[in-house]
């Protein structure tokens, strides 16, 4: 018998979009290089869409903190803005071990292994010999998938770059606190009552400036932000880095193949919008595939990537010039209204 679906990457998008073509009745096997809990550097904030559209796989609400606000931070200068509800700290690991429960538990199969070749007939697939009706690429920024089908396109504008690491100590607040630096942001998002994730992200400036190799590239960019560092000990995790985030596709829906996720197309970690927009593309994805209709998903995909492409390449090039940077916190706090109209937007 045919396999309906296959799904090239483990992480929330790739299973997410398996876990929704199981409850539409498509019988599915995920391939990952990577078995059980999957890490990865990320923000680690989930906005309240995204704990909606989990809740409506069944996935349990994974542990964390709930943060009602996110803070601007600059030389002292805080400016906080309000989310329509909360949104969630949760430890990447942590999530991913909810998906994951949630897709064994409906019946996805997980296999261990990398997609490596992908070949299309007037019926479906082939993936490395094995025939399927459909592939879901969820197989991350630098995939694969996108690639062996000539459907990179190229990135426009200037490369940025994140790392992030662990702390074990207590949140010393409730919101995600943002701290802007000249060619640097520091995100800090609390993940347990014992631990704070700090990702760091910046451009080509910051990149060069730390590219002599003396000392941690880490400790160095978090130099930086001395307000930040005061609070700051006990590494609980090793630094992981990811980027460049610039990631286009030529287009989403390619025979029997759909991309979802960062391996569709990613722009910048700065507005936390990556997994929401990653996983909503995951689900609408497989909802194509089993309505019969995945030329469909081109349009969807794009709806919910024009509204994270707006948001993020808008306050890319505001932040661009140094001076805006410095009085941006500032502008806000002078005007919270702006700021929870701001959230509103990225949170829905």
């Amino acid at each position: 018998m045919t396999l309906d679906l296959i799904v090239a990457g483990a992480g929330p998008v790739g299973l997410s979009a398996a876990i929704a073509a199981r409850l539409r009745g498509l019988s599915v096997v995920v391939i990952d290089p990577h078995e059980g809990t999957i890490d990865k550097a990320c923000g680690e904030g989930l906005m309240p869409a995204t704990l909606d559209a989990l809740a409506s796989l069944g996935v349990a609400r994974p542990h964390g903190v709930p943060f009602p606000q996110i803070r601007y931070i600059r030389d002292g200068v805080v400016a906080t803005g309000t989310l329509p509800s909360p949104g969630l700290g949760v430890r990447r690991t942590t999530l991913h071990a909810a998906i994951d429960a949630r897709a064994a538990e409906v019946g996805v199969v997980r296999e261990v292994g990398r997609v490596t070749k992908v070949e299309q007939d007037a019926d479906g697939v082939i993936v490395d010999g094995r025939h399927a009706r459909w592939l879901i690429a969820a197989d991350g920024m630098h995939s694969s998938v996108r690639r062996s089908l000539g459907l990179d396109a190229p990135a426009p504008g200037a490369q940025r770059y994140g790392l992030r690491q662990h702390f074990a100590v207590a949140p010393w607040s409730k919101s995600v606190d943002v701290y802007w630096g000249e060619d640097a942001e520091a995100y800090v998002t609390p993940v347990a009552d014992d631990l704070v994730g700090v990702a760091l992200l910046f451009g080509d400036v910051a990149r060069a400036r730390i590219a002599d190799g003396k000392g941690p590239a880490f400790d160095r960019i978090l130099s930086a932000f001395p307000e930040l560092r005061a609070h700051l000990s006990n590494p609980a995790t090793l630094v992981r880095g990811v980027g460049p985030f610039q990631t286009r596709s030529t287009r989403r829906v390619d025979g029997h193949v759909l991309l979802a996720g960062d391996a569709a197309g990613y722009i910048d970690a700065i507005t936390g919008e990556g997994t929401k927009v990653g996983i909503l593309a995951g689900i609408a994805a497989a909802n194509a595939i089993a309505d019969g209709k995945p030329e469909a998903y081109e349009a969807q995909w794009n709806a919910l990537f024009r509204t994270y492409a707006m948001a993020t390449t808008g306050l890319l090039n505001l932040t661009g010039f140094g001076p805006t940077r410095r009085i941006l916190p500032r502008f806000l706090r002078t005007f919270p209204r702006v700021f929870d109209a701001a959230l509103s937007v990225l949170a829905d």
